[in-house]
């Protein structure tokens, strides 16, 4: 985009202070992920969850100079308004305006699956053809739609854009803002289904996208897809796709069959091309992209080529830990200018003050060299990085527009060689590479440990799930989110950066020393501590941690320590009450004489909480609403006491599913946020944050009556295979699970324990399985899930994710 500050205030009937000729090319919706501020304007957007007014002093502190608000605020000299009447409609009114005024062919793509790869394939087919624009990753919202469309301009011959709905009449509002000349509906499944009557409501909602479409190209598997977009547009152009055999696209060749090309039915034509990948969704997505290639007057020749090239789709940013005190975030999956702002905003998450980059040359971008790298100087200069590491012949030549110290490499294997990466230490490092660079073996050399047993962490799933319990809530409502236990196995201080990041209100630990170290990491978000020793109480105090005070006992030792630290303000602590968990906590009783006591030290309740025993236990609601009513009366008389209303809670994840009208002023979420739900209708929306996965190490031929592993426990019923995988009980994984009474999985199937398991290994039977070695092994979280696997264990999700050992590497993944 490209106005003046007075266009844009004209083109959204809004009103302006300040300079009415700056110009704008950018609008930033968020404070922490503003990577330039040349020619950008900060748009704050309320919306009833959330009000982006409180971050505009925080895009002022980064250099921003023009901000869309829906009020003013007069202590910010220096600073152009543009004031609107609400800040979501502006964001729609201004993409309608722009979408509409560029000569531009659109295509807009919907369905519940397969939007993004089938975008980004399109993408990767039609770039060098025509000047085409994309949606970054999966902007498809009421607010994540007109930021894409905004990036549109003049150059662009082709728009290709996701539109996502998550419930009724939402789809009315964004085919407002943007109508494509070509429709792509893909595969209708269960995503966001749950807020839909049925499937056909579903349906007619994706479908008003199309309104004003000239060509709808559509997944025919579905019936009723058919049936429906039959009869609504029936005078337009449409053609179907799908593995049935009635559609006007398709496969008519037996897919399974490795052997054969995918053999491929447009209309009364047939293309034929090779595969790796033969899973329904990957063989429908590419059907869709044949359809587009043919409307763009491609030649089978031509579309067999592109089919051929196409790359698979990375949706992930690595995050690792490092040699050195390094954290190493490996985005070398791809790159263009877009991904390279996307990994800038990415890495502002993290609280680091020293940031290094490796960056190769980029490749598959039609702008020439000088007017390229000037802009990848530009924006990279405004990252603050310590060193860059350049490689590449072509980048290595604008050496002197980066300010950071800039050194230059012409191959991967001469970075390594000169062994600088080795005096990084303290660092965030930031690998941004094309393929052929190869940057796998930077992250190889620079990763803290090299074991082929990892922990996975998604942290858009645990952002998903947070979300999906919030939803359950009041917009008020305030969340603790217990980190406690190296954030149930899953992290320290990375799970907590991220939950800081996306403005969770308090985190909960066990113990001072996780608090600690999470301060130590950076971490400023309120901290729970819920077992204050009495001697942590010193450092709880100097680390700014606010401890649970469950006795009087404790609250006069911890009251005598401010005093003898000198403390004068008064000092946040937590009250538990004791309502029937019987652990910690004052009991009713106790009350009158804990208020007395409150009065005269130097402290004040931030909270007041309890603990239900058994929320996620159906037959004892009667118990659990005594514990309930219980709270409220204590927590009553307290506050009233006290003069004051301090926070309380009493939920926990299992308490937000079922008893949300007791949400008082905060909930604790901890095991909900992995993926864990007692509550059915709530586990279907929730995604899997962690997975347990290794490889094979090693598969032997077993004879009928051989022994496998320690004491000779178990023998080989008939001549089998058997496969040695890395991982053992100082791992995590219990023992009782050996000789068939656990599973694990490999290639989608699972596979029985046999032997004892041993220190660092394991063996499974792989019956019939053509499995090779170094195939992925899933201990958990696919098949079998985490909760299958903790019924193996005779245990629990919280014991099997907290028994995981630290020499496990965690990986953090964010799309």
């Amino acid at each position: 985009m490209n106005y003046t500050t007075k266009e844009i205030a004209e083109i959204t009937q809004s009103q302006i202070i300040g300079d009415k000729n700056l110009q704008i090319h950018h609008i930033a919706f968020d404070s922490r992920n503003i990577y330039s501020t040349l020619k950008t304007a900060f748009i704050a957007i309320n919306t009833h969850k959330n009000s982006g007014e409180k971050y505009i002093s925080q895009a002022i502190e980064k250099g921003i100079k023009v901000i869309i608000s829906e009020n003013f605020y007069s202590e910010y000299d220096g600073i152009t308004w543009i004031i609107v009447e609400n800040s979501v409609k502006f964001l729609q009114d201004l993409a309608h305006y722009h979408i509409e005024n560029q000569p531009i062919k659109t295509i807009g793509i919907t369905g519940s699956n397969g939007k993004t790869i089938v975008k980004e394939w399109l993408y990767q087919c039609l770039w060098n053809e025509f000047p085409t624009v994309k949606s970054p990753k999966s902007f498809n919202s009421q607010i994540g739609l007109p930021i894409s469309l905004l990036q549109t301009s003049e150059k662009h011959q082709v728009g290709i854009f996701e539109v996502g709905i998550s419930k009724p009449n939402e789809m009315k509002t964004l085919e407002k803002i943007f109508s494509p000349k070509i429709g792509i509906l893909t595969h209708i499944g269960t995503a966001h289904s749950s807020n839909f009557e049925n499937e056909l409501q579903l349906i007619k909602e994706k479908l008003i996208l199309f309104k004003n479409s000239e060509i709808i190209i559509y997944n025919g598997d579905n019936e009723q897809v058919c049936k429906e977009i039959k009869t609504q547009y029936s005078d337009k152009k449409l053609i179907s796709f799908g593995l049935k055999t009635h559609n006007d696209v398709k496969i008519i060749c037996d897919y399974k069959d490795r052997n054969q090309e995918i053999l491929v039915q447009y209309f009364s034509e047939k293309l034929s091309f090779p595969a790796n990948q033969r899973d329904e969704a990957t063989l429908t997505n590419a059907l869709a992209v044949i359809c587009i290639l043919k409307e763009f007057g491609f030649t089978n020749e031509k579309i067999v080529e592109k089919i051929n090239n196409l790359k698979a789709v990375e949706m992930r940013l690595e995050s690792v830990n490092g040699v050195r005190n390094n954290l190493i975030i490996n985005d070398s999956f791809n790159l263009d200018l877009d991904s390279l702002i996307i990994a800038y905003q990415f890495i502002n998450q993290y609280n680091r003050d020293e940031k290094t980059l490796v960056l190769s040359d980029i490749f598959d971008v039609k702008n020439d060299d000088v007017s390229l790298y000037h802009k990848v100087a530009e924006i990279t200069n405004q990252q603050n990085f310590k060193q860059i590491f350049l490689v590449g012949n072509q980048i290595s030549r604008f050496q002197e527009k980066f300010n950071a110290k800039t050194y230059t490499f012409s191959t991967t294997k001469e970075l390594l060689e000169s062994q600088q990466l080795n005096s990084l230490e303290n660092q965030l490092i930031l690998l941004k590479g094309a393929r052929i660079f190869e940057f796998e073996k930077i992250k190889s050399h620079l990763e803290l440990q090299k074991h082929d047993t990892v922990l996975e962490i998604n942290l858009n799933a645990i952002l998903h799930n947070i979300n999906v319990h919030k939803s359950l809530l009041k917009p008020e409502t305030k969340m603790c989110a217990m980190v406690k236990a190296y954030s149930y196995g899953l992290g320290g201080y990375e799970i907590a950066e991220f939950l800081q990041h996306h403005h969770i209100d308090y985190l909960g630990v066990a113990y001072a020393d996780e608090g600690v170290d999470l301060r130590k990491n950076g971490i400023t978000t309120p901290i729970l501590v819920m077992n204050p020793e009495q001697g942590s109480y010193d450092v709880i105090i100097d680390y700014n941690l606010e401890p649970e005070i469950y006795s009087l006992r404790v609250l006069e030792l911890f009251a005598n320590q401010l005093q003898l630290k000198g403390i004068q303000q008064k000092y946040p602590i937590h009250i538990k009450v004791e309502t029937g968990m019987h652990r910690l906590g004052f009991k009713e009783h106790e009350i009158d004489e804990l208020v007395e006591n409150l009065k005269k030290y130097n402290v004040k309740v931030a909270s007041i909480f309890s603990h239900l025993s058994s929320a996620d236990v159906p037959e004892e609601d009667d118990y659990t609403m005594e514990q309930i009513h219980t709270f409220q009366r204590v927590s009553s008389k307290i506050s009233e006491a006290l003069g004051y209303q301090p926070i309380r809670h009493i939920l926990n994840t299992a308490g937000i599913t079922h008893y949300a009208d007791y949400q008082f002023e905060m909930v604790r979420i901890g095991i909900g946020m992995v993926g864990i739900s007692a509550n059915p209708k709530v586990k279907k929306q929730l995604q899997s944050a962690v997975t347990f996965k290794t490889v094979i190490s090693q598969i032997s031929e077993v004879k009928e009556g051989d022994s496998i592993g320690y004491n000779r426990k178990y023998k080989a019923e008939k001549d089998t295979r058997i496969a040695t995988i890395p991982v053992g009980y100082a791992d995590g994984i219990p023992r009782l699970i050996g000789n068939k009474k656990g599973f694990v999985g490999i290639q989608n199937q699972k596979v029985s324990i046999v032997g004892n398991i041993c220190m660092d290994m394991l063996m499974v039977d792989l019956q019939n399985i053509k499995a090779k070695e170094g195939d992925e092994v899933i201990i958990f979280n696919g098949n079998p899930t985490l909760e299958e696997f903790s019924g193996y264990c005779q245990t629990i999700p919280y014991e099997v994710l907290t028994s995981i050992s630290r020499r496990v590497k965690r990986i953090y993944i964010k799309d």
